[in-house]
């Protein structure tokens, strides 16, 4: 075991982050932390590694461990090239082949003992060098810095030329080359292309170390992680597999838990209606029962109902208008920045109702193309044009639709004068802005916030096409699924740029690979897109093996199955009518033997019959064989009820 949490505690302002949160890393085991935004996830990882001071609880690490962090916003700084920088994580290794250069000159006029001297000293040294993989350092600088998506020619860029996101990712690769025992990563995919994400995937999965990582790109998660801890309301539950595993698991639990609820709700109602109608039989012994009934229910614990995390935010994507069956078409496009060429002559259509996704690595001009289609980046060359009755809802992810000085309710308000105040207030509570909140500036929002104000515009808009850039960014996995449902849901037209490869799984019904200058299609989701990849890449024998493969069996036994499970509803449904109609019958009977009951009570009182002794024994034995049957009644009734 490489780390141990046990019993974690942190609050801020009386409020608690986490409490009692306890799991495990082993060695060389992958690890991932979910949960919604604010859940703590970075805060966990802060305190492991000493940032933050714990409440109570403990953080044990190894003996002679090293661990290795990157947080989201980590990045380099200085007047180093991107290769000198990386190069500087090797410090030890260069050292190491300095001294060896050396011995190796000294050697060269050195005889006797003092050859026999250096020559144990650079056996000692060689033998340290090639420990440390030495003779490969150069070659695994290399390989780190194209996996991340730099290209030979940008080695010798200086750190203060590039981007923020160019600096994290140096960052990364030197946190990589360092090959501590504890890699812990939060959000290292943000500023990776899908190449770049493919390369760290396979470079985590077969790290020998351990690694914890927090991450919202789930398809990411599903290729490393081998056990998944979830922060919720505060709490660390820790689930075995992968996240795909976690969110099966996840979802049958809470289906359990939100039944196991509705059923003890369910029978509280019950046994509440057992109590009235014991009572109201009015007899001692039913009284008695009644309120041995009353004091079990007292005692019974309550399950607390699961939230329901997604009925908080709720998106629904609605046309006002069907578009014609061309919605866009694009021929001859060029653009060019500078010396940079993205692409040439460049041509693709899209038809009504499909929902495509334009995927290539970063810097190929995918973003470039919706904001010439949205008339904010003229084309060098060709011509982009709209079909029939087409209407633009356009999602930005640097978020310049939104005016930085505007509140949240003149964003809305201003763009959609008719709504009332109530429906503007209606539509940002429907994205988790209530109160004070919708009085807020845009520039002071996070990126999540301004993302979900663009949400709630492109709801309004009532558009036919969708063009969204990167949608997913900034936003929580739940936060995602909502969106997915939504696109899916959606009857419209939808093309978006996006890195986000289990979006593009559950929401593209066509792929546009941009690479080279041109496009690729594909006619499906993302695993298609892989497949059809990998069937291009294979020998036309293997795609023959994969067709019969897939091929179904006899569906015989299912369909046998299915009837199984149809005669048993069958006849489980005709026990429980049964027993509805004994209930009915043993209902109605009480009826007429309390009523006849009643009858004779008021005879005995008369005074035609109180004077006739023989009439009085007559009723008197009636009335003790009807409570004789009433007693075995109430027994069947209490039981049936159940």
């Amino acid at each position: 075991m490489i780390l141990s949490v046990s019993n974690l505690h942190k609050s801020f302002n009386d409020v608690p982050v986490l409490r009692d949160v306890s799991f495990h890393i082993e060695e060389h085991e992958k690890a991932a932390i979910v949960g919604i935004n604010g859940a703590g996830k970075t805060t966990l990882l802060r305190l492991i590694m000493g940032e933050l001071p714990a409440d109570s609880g403990t953080v044990t690490l190894s003996r002679d461990s090293s661990v290795g962090y990157l947080s989201q916003h980590d990045a380099v700084d200085g007047d180093n090239t991107i290769y000198d920088e990386l190069l500087s994580v090797k410090r030890d290794i260069i050292e190491l082949e300095t001294q060896m250069r050396s011995v190796e000159l000294q050697m060269k006029s050195k005889t006797g003992d003092d050859l026999d001297r250096l020559m144990n000293t650079y056996t000692s040294l060689t033998h340290a060098f090639e420990t440390q993989n030495g003779y490969a350092y150069k070659s695994e600088l290399t390989g780190v810095l194209k996996g991340l998506g730099f290209a030979e020619e940008e080695f010798t860029r200086p750190i203060s030329s590039l981007s923020g996101g160019q600096k994290t990712r140096v960052a990364l690769g030197k946190l990589l080359l360092e090959n501590p025992d504890l890699i812990i990563l939060d959000e290292p995919t943000n500023h990776l292309d899908m190449s770049s994400i493919a390369w760290l995937e396979t470079y985590l999965s077969n790290y020998k170390g351990a690694v914890i990582v927090v991450s919202h790109d789930r398809y990411f998660l599903d290729r490393i992680a081998s056990k998944i801890i979830e922060l919720d309301n505060a709490k660390a539950t820790v689930f075995s597999g992968s996240y795909t595993d976690y969110a099966a698991k996840k979802e049958i639990l809470r289906t359990a838990q939100y039944n196991a609820y509705m059923k003890q709700q369910q029978e509280i109602r019950h046994q509440e209606e057992v109590i009235e109608k014991l009572k109201s039989f009015n007899r001692e012994k039913s009284i008695r029962r009644a309120e041995s009934r009353e004091k079990k229910l007292e005692k019974i614990d309550l399950i607390e109902k699961p939230a329901e995390v997604r009925a908080d935010m709720r998106l629904r994507l609605s046309p006002r208008y069907e578009s014609g069956n061309d919605v866009l078409y694009a021929e001859g496009l060029s653009k060019s920045f500078g010396d940079l060429t993205l692409f040439t002559d460049l041509h693709f259509d899209i038809k009504k109702g499909e929902h495509v996704a334009i995927i290539g690595d970063n810097g190929t001009g995918k973003t470039t193309i919706l904001k010439m289609i949205n008339g904010l980046t003229p084309p060098d060359a060709g011509l982009i044009r709209l079909g029939a009755n087409v209407t633009i809802g356009y999602y930005d992810q640097e978020q310049h639709v939104l005016h930085m000085d505007k509140t949240l309710f003149e964003e809305i308000s201003d763009d959609y004068p008719t709504l009332t105040n109530t429906e503007i207030r209606s539509t940002l509570a429907a994205f988790l802005f209530t109160g004070e909140d919708v009085f807020k500036q845009v520039k002071t929002l996070s990126g999540g916030e301004r993302g979900r104000v663009s949400l709630a515009k492109l709801m309004l808009s009532e558009a036919n096409l969708l063009i969204l850039d990167e949608p997913t960014n900034h936003l929580d996995i739940v936060s995602k699924e909502i969106l997915e449902d939504a696109l899916n849901a959606y009857t419209g037209t939808v093309l978006y740029v996006s890195h986000d490869r289990y979006f593009i799984n559950r929401t593209a019904s066509r792929i546009l690979d941009l690479s080279g200058g041109t496009f690729t299609n594909y006619l499906g989701n993302y695993e298609y897109y892989l497949s059809k990849r990998a069937e291009q890449a294979a020998p036309a024998g293997d795609a023959k093996k994969a067709s019969f493969a897939g091929q179904t069996p006899d569906s015989e036994p299912i369909d046998s199955a299915a009837k199984q499970d149809w005669k048993a509803r069958k006849e489980l449904q005709a026990q429980q009518r049964k027993r509805e109609n004994d209930l009915k019958k043993c209902e109605e009977r009480i009826e007429v033997l309390e009523k006849r009951n009643e009858e004779i009570d008021a005879l005995m009182a008369s005074p035609d019959v109180c004077t006739d002794v023989a009439r009085l024994q007559e009723l008197s034995l009636e009335r003790e064989t009807n409570d004789g049957e009433l007693a075995d009644l109430y027994e069947k009734w209490e039981q049936l009820s159940e």
